[in-house]
């Protein structure tokens, strides 16, 4: 029985190197904005947490990634081709990469296996499927443009298009008034931006499932626990499907007391890690999927597809307050409590996705809607979505946790789960990738839509 707690000096590593020896021919002018590794990456105002804030208020968890020579958050509508009008295909933005619902399809098993899943290459078709019955993302405040941004998401890369049957907006009360950072910080840092990451990714994955977002009136554990609990309701009523929360802070000694709240039939709970080393709630509650970040590692001169990896910042780690689960029990005699994440997607922001948020984002009086985002919130929703399009529909969150890390001991493994056996997450904590279940990646990535 191998030991998952044992720390590592191990505090960078190298990216195994592309065979030059093959290198293709530059010619055929793939954007190449990492080539040189430069760019840098934002934590957002909606992201940063303060010592007050913990167990009263939660943060999010997306980050930006901003590439070499650019001054600004977002690309301008200017900057946009139409999808097909370009030597980079499926790219939104001329000259310029991200991770697209076509590549991670690709990546992650919901469509035909394709070799290296380019996502220049690669493009959606409008009968693009998968998906049924829920999916209820939980935010806070009001997103104004959220049917029109998704709409102009789908229309880019050629999923279906959302209409009053596919896509409501609710709250839990009242409605709330958007997100003030939105306004007197930037359109890109603040709850807003949190929203749009969270329903595409959730589209992405599954296109056919009616998907809510369900505004809470502010950022505070209070408000966000009641849009959970509509959330839950709107699934239940639905027939079942999946909620995600991409929000947590730090732990807190009396987090446990609400664990009820995700544990509820019908209903999976998917919650994001976090986008800084150790552990956070919700994503540590034993009635929730707990969903890491992985980084996605591409050929500098073909974007093709090399191997996943961990992230450094994503979170993960053993709970300090809540119990080793009866799921958990088989991975090491050692382990004193709830160790994160249970599995893991793309969340690195310099091997991002691609989101369009309009709101509150214009830059010299300019509207600039796309962006690359990165961050435990991608992976969260999207974890959700292949969930929901691989359509098995668990009982409840501990039904499906049961089930993640029975395949994960099984013979099938190999076959459903990528195992992300190579980096460190946690410069201080020193945890490494290994061999089956760690605490960078837990269980792994999705390679299809069985074992889950």
């Amino acid at each position: 029985m191998k030991t998952v707690l044992a720390a590592s000096c191990l505090f960078a590593f190298a990216i195994v190197a592309p065979d030059y020896a093959q290198q293709p021919n530059l010619s055929k002018q793939f954007p190449l904005p990492h080539l040189s590794g430069g760019g840098h990456t934002v934590l957002p105002h909606s992201g940063v947490e303060s010592r007050e804030d913990i167990g009263i208020r939660a943060h999010t968890n997306y980050k930006i990634f901003v590439p070499a020579g650019r001054d600004q958050f977002g690309f301008a509508e200017g900057d946009v081709h139409a999808n097909g009008t370009a030597a980079d295909t499926a790219s939104p933005v001329a000259g310029y990469y991200a991770e697209t619902p076509a590549s991670l399809g690709c990546l992650y098993g919901l469509a035909h296996a394709v070799p290296y899943c380019n996502p220049i290459t690669l493009s959606n078709s409008n009968d693009a499927g998968g998906g049924s019955k829920a999916i209820a993302i939980v935010d806070a405040y009001d997103y104004p443009t959220a049917l029109k941004d998704l709409t102009a998401y789908s229309k880019n890369f050629g999923l279906p298009v959302p209409t009053s049957s596919t896509f409501t907006v609710t709250w839990a009360g009242s409605k709330p008034s958007p997100d003030p950072a939105c306004a007197n910080v930037d359109g890109w840092q603040c709850w807003a931006t949190e929203s749009a990451t969270d329903i595409e990714m959730a589209h992405a994955a599954a296109p056919h499932a009616h998907i809510y977002l369900v505004e809470a009136a502010s950022n505070s554990f209070t408000d966000l626990f009641a849009a959970v609990t509509k959330a839950v309701a709107l699934v239940k009523a639905a027939g079942g499907g999946e909620v995600s929360m991409s929000w947590g802070g730090s732990e807190w000694d009396t987090e446990s007391s609400e664990d009820y709240r995700f544990n509820q039939s019908k209903v999976v709970v998917f919650a994001a890690t976090g986008d800084v080393e150790g552990t956070e709630y919700p994503a540590v509650s034993p009635n929730v999927v707990a969903v890491g970040g992985t980084t996605v590692t591409r050929s500098p001169y073909t974007l093709d597809f090399e191997q996943e990896i961990t992230w450094e910042d994503g979170g993960g780690g053993v709970s300090l307050y809540e119990p080793l689960p009866a799921y958990q029990k088989k991975l090491a005699a050692e382990l004193p409590g709830r160790g994160i994440p249970d599995v893991a997607a793309d969340a690195n922001p310099r091997t991002g996705v691609w989101v369009y948020d309009s709101y509150q984002n214009t830059y010299s009086g300019m509207l600039q809607p796309w962006n690359i985002v990165g961050g435990t919130s991608v992976a969260a929703p999207l974890w959700a979505g292949i969930v929901n399009h691989g359509g098995s529909f668990a009982a409840s969150s501990a039904a499906e946790l049961t089930l993640i890390y029975n395949t994960a001991a099984s013979s099938s493994y190999t076959r459903d789960y990528r195992d992300i056996n190579y980096g460190t997450c946690g410069y201080y904590d020193g945890w490494y990738a290994q061999t089956g279940w760690d605490p960078c990646t837990g269980n792994g990535a999705s390679t299809g839509q069985a074992g889950k």
